[in-house]
């Protein structure tokens, strides 16, 4: 198993001014592995604390301000040598305490030299009551409530890539893949193997856990129970919120993702949740779920221009699962159709959530989609002053009269359409293979 944030964590360790670091993401996304295994290849040493498990750990940070203090504290606790540069620290489940947050600003005022990584799920800051429904109305609020501003390099780790995906299933191919550079021409045996791979990931996904399990064992059985096992997991935690938001209507919305993707117009209905519902009883919960990173939220926007954000319109948007994996077996869908070329329901929606899965974790900029009465763009993409419009088919289709329409009348200087065609220059587009999504930043 690789991450790419690898590459990101060996940066920060190398960075002069570091700051302490915090890893977030949705829960089981394979944050504290990641961190130990960085221990483990790039210092001498390395100590983990769980700050959830153990609370008389966290007292220590409790009762303590001075970082020296908590260092030394640390060593007695762990019967380990913290040397500034050469250990790394990492506190895990930071989540579980506020004086835990409040010290990396210590860390980063007084002792920069010691190397401090701390993990947390946005999700574990709710339940545990250090948050509530005031302050969950977008991510970047969330942020300045729960760290101290400027004191921490923030990283968001996310589900595992298809490229990440190949290199634990498939590392022969994962070497082809990595090797694709922008308007190569890709022979048709390559390309209708990764047209298999790219299937297989829309039924494993890329939480570590199944991909581990496949990797091993090749056995779909154990890989649906693992992800019942995961789906369980997150809908328990619902449960065991006791805030302002009901978490009945937050499983509800959880539960009613499926079906709300599945309309032949993908815009989020309040009224498919339940007769009569309203943004007002739902909003929070929707905010619930995109802040715990299980949700992926896609506004409409009202006109194509730069910068997007400045048109979004908050009353149209779509929901995406976070994990295609998971989605797929949310939607309870037979593996047959998926791995061989049978058409099956749910194909678009699934592809879409795969290709945003993708772009993600690669722009850090928004990403939406475009939708008036004559025309309706799957996604827009900012990268950097450059608006790229996108089409996602699941099937080598070719039609997209809308995609056409639009490129007629806005001209970008490039447009992207997503299928399971070759990757080719069409003109005024480029068609872009599925299981090209997560390469794209590079293609580019």
């Amino acid at each position: 198993m690789e991450r790419q944030m690898m590459d990101e964590l060996v940066r920060w360790k190398a960075r002069e001014k570091r700051k302490p670091l915090l890893l977030k993401g949705a829960r089981q996304t394979g944050k504290t592995w990641l961190l130990k295994e960085f221990g483990r290849r790039m210092y001498d040493s390395f100590i983990h604390v769980n700050l959830d498990r153990n609370p008389d750990i966290a007292e220590i940070f409790a009762v303590n301000k001075n970082p020296e203090d908590i260092i030394r504290k640390l060593e007695y606790v762990t019967r380990k040598k913290i040397e500034p540069g050469k250990t790394l620290v990492i506190l895990d489940e930071i989540q579980a305490s506020r004086a835990a947050l409040n010290s990396l600003k210590y860390f980063k005022e007084e002792t920069p030299e010691y190397h401090i990584a701390s993990a947390g799920s946005l999700l574990g800051i709710y339940l545990s009551g250090l948050m509530d429904e005031r302050d969950w109305k977008r991510d970047e609020r969330i942020d300045e409530l729960t760290v101290p501003v400027g004191a921490v390099d923030v990283m968001h780790l996310y589900p595992m890539t298809f490229q990440e995906f190949l290199l634990a299933v498939d590392d022969q191919m994962h070497a082809f893949y990595s090797s694709i550079i922008k308007g190569q021409h890709i022979e048709n045996i390559f390309h209708e193997r990764l047209n298999e791979l790219y299937n297989l990931y829309l039924i494993v996904g890329g939480m570590p856990e199944c991909v581990a399990s496949w990797a091993q064992n090749r056995d779909f059985d154990e890989l649906d129970r693992i992800q019942d096992a995961l789906v369980e997991l997150y809908e328990y935690d619902v449960t065991k919120y006791h805030g302002r938001i009901n978490p009945d209507k937050i499983l509800l919305v959880f539960r009613r993702l499926v079906s709300q993707l599945a309309k032949p117009n993908e815009k989020f209905i309040y009224g498919a949740l339940r007769k009569g519902a309203r943004a007002t009883e739902y909003e929070g919960a929707i905010e619930w779920l995109c802040s715990a990173g299980l949700v992926n939220r896609v506004y409409n926007v009202t006109r194509p221009e730069f910068p997007l954000k400045a048109y979004e319109d908050i009353s149209a948007f779509k929901l995406f699962f976070f994990d295609t994996g998971l989605l797929k077996h949310m939607a309870q869908l037979d593996n047959s159709p998926i791995l061989t070329k049978t058409s099956y329901q749910f194909k678009g929606p699934l592809s879409e959530n795969f290709v945003l899965q993708q772009l993600t974790g690669q722009f850090p900029a928004t990403i939406a989609y475009y939708s008036t009465k004559n025309m309706e763009i799957d996604f827009l993409l900012q990268a950097g002053s450059r608006l790229i419009p996108m089409e996602v088919k699941g099937e080598e289709d070719r039609r997209a009269p809308s995609f056409k329409r639009y490129l007629s009348e806005h001209e970008p200087d490039m447009a992207i359409r997503f299928s399971k065609m070759g990757y080719q220059d069409a003109g005024s587009f480029t068609n872009m293979p599925l299981y090209l999504a997560s390469r794209l930043k590079d293609l580019i």
